[in-house]
């Protein structure tokens, strides 16, 4: 399983709750795109439309520079790849609460391209301050005890 790209900010701003793995599905340019790494991943986020078929929303792969495709967007929307058994328990978990589909990284297993959903919960900004004074005293102790 190599990783293709991360998506940073999630952890930073969102408390991740539980982890699903889907598939993707990409034109054959998109996915050679992908495989080179050309995909960010920054602001995007995953969606439920009304008869319960997962989408991608607002990822961004670059188009592939040996496939000239004219009207290519980069950030269209994209179709998600999960058991019927995941998308019922999604539904339920995302009425529950005010809870947020994420994508958390997009890696490449067996010549598929997956992306690794997260389902989180927005941190306040306090807790985003906290999060930030813990890691750093964590970090201080690390650098003393090493001395």
């Amino acid at each position: 399983m190599a990783i293709i790209t991360i998506n940073k900010q999630a952890k930073g701003d969102y408390e991740i709750l539980d982890k699903f793995e889907a598939g993707i599905k990409l034109t054959g340019a998109e996915a050679k795109s992908c495989k080179l790494g050309s995909v960010n991943l920054k602001g995007s986020y995953a969606i439920l439309n009304a008869r319960g078929i997962p989408y991608l929303l607002s990822c961004h792969i670059s188009p592939y520079k040996h496939a000239a495709k004219d009207g290519y967007d980069p950030t269209r929307s994209r179709l998600l790849l999960l058991k019927k058994k995941e998308i019922s328990t999604l539904i339920g978990k995302l009425k529950e609460k005010q809870y947020t589909l994420i994508p958390l990284a997009i890696h490449n297993s067996h010549g598929l391209i997956k992306v690794e959903l997260g389902l989180g919960r927005g941190k306040k900004q306090y807790e985003k301050r906290a999060a930030i004074k813990k890691r750093d005293i964590e970090r201080e102790i690390g650098r003393r005890l090493r001395r």
